[in-house]
């Protein structure tokens, strides 16, 4: 059993296993590879779909599972059981900002709506320099060849600046992605220049307790 240099990664997933098994064995093989390299889990709570094949494969492995979730899905009609330990939060910025803050690196694998809103929050904060952790997308089956195919066209048109295009990490399998991941080295050159990271989030706390 070897040991990545990550402690912790993110995940994002469906709430849905999806239409082809590909998909679910992707979820196991993720969580396979996390728990051989001992790295821990974190995402975004329950036991339904691909969210909860992966934590139950890391939680049957020996490792940590931490589930970050917004009260108002803690519904267990919603969400299913939660796995191992689960922390929960307000809104659903504070699930991003939760998870962001206790994983190494992310990984996006096939998803709708929240897990492509979860992936690009965390691409856009890196391109802002709020954070220097890798992005990596597990494409399964090609899932996200065309929205890899959108990007590269927003590239072209001068709507995404190429350095930027480099955040995004991907592979077909996951223990080449993790691989990638741990290769990752930021681009020198910065679309904005870095913001500290702890600052931001104290400041978004502070401005939540004088709203109450």
């Amino acid at each position: 059993m070897s040991t990545s240099k990550f402690k912790t990664i993110c995940v994002f997933c469906g709430s849905n296993l999806g239409k082809q098994k590909s998909y679910q064995d992707a979820a196991i093989d993720l969580g396979k590879e996390l728990v051989m390299k001992n790295i821990n889990l974190v995402y975004g709570g329950g036991n339904i779909g691909l969210m909860g094949l992966i934590s139950q494969t890391v939680f049957n492995g020996g490792r940590q599972v931490l589930s970050i979730i917004p009260k108002a899905l803690m519904d267990k009609e919603i969400t299913g059981v939660t796995i191992r330990e689960v922390k929960p939060v307000e809104n659903m910025h504070q699930r991003k900002a939760e998870m962001a803050r206790n994983a190494d690196a992310f990984i996006a694998m096939p998803g709708g709506y929240g897990t492509l809103e979860e992936l690009f929050e965390v691409i856009t904060w890196a391109q802002l320099g709020i954070h220097n952790k890798p992005v990596g997308l597990l494409n399964s089956n090609g899932y996200y060849n065309s929205l890899l195919s959108f990007i590269d066209q927003a590239v072209e048109e001068g709507f995404i600046n190429p350095s930027a295009r480099h955040i995004i990490v991907c592979a077909s399998n996951a223990k080449q992605l993790i691989e990638k991941l741990e290769d990752y080295h930021p681009c020198p050159e910065q679309v904005s220049s870095k913001l500290n990271w702890n600052y931001e989030q104290q400041e978004h706390s502070q401005k939540n307790v004088r709203s109450i």
